[in-house]
Formats: C-alpha cells, sequence, structure tokens
C-alpha cells in the first residue's frame, strides 16, 4: 500500500524559489463577503509578510509524482484565474485555472465536493489556494491530469475532493473577476501543456460522418467523444461531452467550420486529450467546411486508400497500434537483424481538376538509424512499380530527426502542391532500409486540402 507523502517546503526548497513579490497588488477586495473578505486580507498579509509563500501554478503542478498523493506541510499559496464553469453541467465536483489572463502557461484542475459553483467561481475570477493540508495528485490514478484535493484515497494514489466546508477556508476570491482572451492554437498546436487552459481551436470542424448526430450519444450514460479535424493541417482533438450537459442533445453543427473555444484536458482514463465546452455558445462555425480531398488517420486500421508496392525486401508497410493518435501507417526493415528493402505506400488518385490551390500536410515520427523516408508526387502514375511507372518529383518535407523516442512526432509543415492543380495527383512515401541499417517510420494524420 502506498502512503501519502507529506511535503514541506523544506523538501523542495533546492528546487524552487519562493519569494513575496513586492509589486503584486494586494489590495483588499470589498464585494465577496466581509467573512470572505477577513480570510483574503489575513492570507495577502502572509504573503507579503513572507510567512506564507506564493507559487505558481507550474511549480505547484512540479510537485507531483506519478501514482502518489502529495500532501502540503508548509503554507503555500497557489494564485490564478478560473477557466471552466459548471454552468452548462459539463464539469462536475471541479474546476480548472489558469496561472494568466491572457497568453498563459499553465494550468490545474481542483477537486471540490461543490456543485453549481459558477456563481462563486465564474470564469475569470482570480482565486487564491491555500496549499497547506490539501493535496497534489491525480484524481483517477494515470489520467495524466495533475490536480489540487482534499486529502488520498486508502491506496495512496488518489485525491479526494476539498469539502466545501473546507473549500470555504482555503479558495478565497479576490474581487477581481476578468475576460479571459482563449489562446488561440491550431489542432495540431495542441499538446498536454495546454491541459487547465482555456484554447480556441481555430478553423475546426467535425469530422465526417457525424451529420445528424448529437453532442452525446443517447445510449450513452457519461461521456461522449465527437472528433474534431483542422482545416489547415492534420491536426485532430476529441471534443468530450457530458451526458449531464444541458446541450447534451443538441445537434452537431457539422455543415460548417471554424472557431471551438473550450478547456482541455483528457479523458476519465487518460486515453485521449480531449477538449470540454463550458457553454454551447463557444462553438462559433460561421465558415463553409472545408473536407480534405484526401485524408487518412488510418483509424479504419486497414491501409485500403494506398497502394503498396514492395520493390525490394520481405517487409512491407502495414498498420501499427501506435499513433498521433493510435493506429498509424508503419515500416521497418528490422527483422531478425536489418535487412535490405524498398517499399512504397502510394495515395490512390486524387482528383484536382476543379482546384487552383493544394497542400499536403502529415506526421512521422522514427526510431532507430537507417536511411531516410523520401515524400514524392506523381501526376502520371498508373498503379505499377514507382521505379518505372510515373515521373516522382521528391518533395521538401520536415519529418522526424529524433531516432531516440517514439514521443517525437513532428508535423511535415503545408507543403505546396498547387503545381499539380487542374489535374491528378498521387502522393507517395518511400522506404529505404540497408543489410547494415534500418530505421523504423510511422506516418499518420496525411492530409491533402485545396481551394
Amino acid at each position: 500500500m502506498k502512503l501519502i507523502n507529506k511535503i514541506s517546503i523544506v523538501s523542495f526548497i533546492t528546487l524552487f524559489a519562493f519569494s513575496c513579490v513586492q509589486d503584486d497588488d494586494y489590495s483588499v477586495p470589498q464585494s465577496i463577503g466581509q467573512e470572505e473578505n477577513q480570510k483574503l486580507v489575513q492570507l495577502l498579509n502572509e504573503i507579503e509578510s513572507g510567512s506564507a509563500d506564493l507559487m505558481t501554478i507550474s511549480e505547484v503542478k512540479n510537485l507531483f509524482v506519478s501514482g502518489e498523493v502529495n500532501q502540503i506541510e508548509s503554507n503555500l499559496v497557489v494564485r490564478g484565474y478560473i477557466s471552466s464553469s459548471d454552468f452548462s453541467g459539463n464539469f462536475y465536483k471541479e474546476f480548472y485555472m489558469q496561472d494568466e489572463i491572457e497568453n498563459p502557461s499553465a494550468g490545474i484542475k481542483v477537486s471540490i465536493n461543490q456543485v453549481d459553483s459558477y456563481n462563486q467561481f465564474n470564469v475569470g475570477r482570480e482565486v487564491y489556494i491555500k496549499l497547506q493540508g490539501l493535496s497534489v495528485g491525480e484524481t483517477n490514478s494515470g489520467d495524466g491530469v495533475i490536480a489540487i484535493g482534499g486529502g488520498g484515497n486508502a491506496a495512496g494514489d488518489e485525491i479526494s475532493e476539498i469539502s466545501e466546508n473546507r473549500a470555504s477556508d482555503c479558495i478565497l476570491r479576490s474581487s477581481n473577476s476578468f475576460t479571459l482572451v482563449p489562446l488561440a492554437l491550431n489542432l495540431s498546436e495542441i499538446n498536454d501543456s495546454h491541459i487547465g487552459l482555456y484554447v480556441s481551436a481555430l478553423s475546426a470542424q467535425f469530422s465526417a460522418g457525424l451529420d445528424g448526430l448529437t453532442y452525446v450519444d443517447p445510449d450513452e450514460d457519461y461521456d461522449t467523444q465527437r472528433d474534431l479535424e483542422s482545416c489547415i493541417d492534420s491536426g485532430t482533438l476529441k471534443l468530450e461531452t457530458s451526458a449531464f450537459s444541458n446541450f447534451n442533445d443538441s445537434m452537431l453543427p457539422t455543415e460548417s467550420s471554424g472557431t471551438i473555444t473550450g478547456i482541455i484536458t483528457r479523458d476519465y482514463f487518460g486515453d485521449n486529450r480531449v477538449m470540454m465546452l463550458n457553454t454551447k455558445d463557444d462553438v462559433n462555425f460561421d465558415s463553409s467546411r472545408c473536407d480534405p480531398l484526401f485524408a487518412d488517420d488510418f483509424s479504419s486500421n486497414n491501409l485500403d486508400n494506398w497502394n503498396i508496392v514492395s520493390v525490394v525486401g520481405e517487409q512491407g508497410w502495414e498498420i501499427t497500434p501506435y499513433g498521433n493518435p493510435a493506429p498509424s501507417a508503419k515500416i521497418s526493415g528490422f527483422s531478425g537483424g536489418s535487412n535490405a528493402n524498398e517499399d512504397w505506400l502510394i495515395t490512390s488518385i486524387i482528383d484536382l481538376s476543379t482546384l487552383s490551390t493544394v497542400t499536403l500536410n502529415f506526421q512521422s515520427v522514427v526510431r532507430y538509424n537507417g536511411p531516410s523516408l523520401e515524400v514524392y508526387a506523381s501526376s502520371d502514375y498508373s498503379g505499377g512499380d514507382p521505379t518505372s511507372d510515373g515521373n516522382w518529383i521528391e518533395l521538401s518535407v520536415t519529418l522526424d530527426a529524433d531516432s531516440s523516442s517514439w514521443s517525437s512526432w513532428t508535423d511535415s509543415g503545408n507543403i505546396d502542391l498547387s503545381s499539380y492543380a487542374g489535374g491528378n495527383v498521387y502522393i507517395a512515401f518511400k522506404y529505404v532500409s540497408t543489410s547494415s541499417a534500418s530505421a523504423t517510420y510511422e506516418i499518420d494524420n496525411v492530409l491533402l486540402t485545396g481551394e
């Protein structure tokens, strides 16, 4: 059984340098109730005198140890701005807060045994949390979402909620309430560093095939995830909606695209990065759909959209249960040792006859050393051996160069293929290995768009 770790300032003073920020405005709020006012007056005085240390959200998150609950013993305080709201019922007994009103760099979850907290903890409200006696951990062990809670479970690997009575003493509002400026990102730019932040995903739309569906599957008792895709690159993200939200039976706006704004987090088990809405009004799809000319995220678990040609060797392109997210297409010349191979993965024919601009985008990851993957385009391929069939032009792309990690997925950049507009095009990934060097490549989220 794991024990709850107790953290005091002595144990991490060498990791962080705490100091009272004399330039901060610790003016006393006047419009939040006399008792709460008095508690905050005392807390701000403690910070200014140095008897309490004001931490950043990033510093609090750095106290987290995977699989453990860390209880804070020292007189530490963290300040933030509320980024989520349970007004619509999409959040339950929790709120998120971030470190800045605009251009935030860190967010954190706060687990609290309180519902309908949106009036007290409204979006943009400045709050101070007295951390002494509280804990840092995960509400569901392994979910990847660092949170502040009241204590720990018997196993010592999950935090419990802060009780409503305790919250009135340790979560103190100032009178300051601001309009948060959402962090504007493309879908491909969103990552786990944005968990807890109020983010606007730009140029997004719901994936094709979701026509006629609601935010929540009526057969689901808890949550439903719907796929979002980018209009400008190969980025994807899942929108998660609670069955208890007041818009659970609203139709998805699948006929348009635009901006969608919400909180970045992970699902219950931590399997997927997701966005959750504060309100359905934060979906601003005011442009027409941007369905791609060709798109494959390999979620179908097959390579049916591709022509696989093995010129040399026994190894070939295949589906792997890993990816960005999983699955993806994989190639390796290693089998009991490095082997000589030349393998091509070629798209089906893509019609560009009505377009004037065309862009290709994909993502790649590499492990081990070997010849670099190459990417080609052809307008006259006819389905045979690509070494003799068609004129192939090598494209200038960005590939993953970190052969030591499976997590270094790299975006190709937007590759201009407008010179092929007005006709047809094929895209090919050419892999080569030798008897002495065989890299392993995975590719994902291949996307061709045009206008």
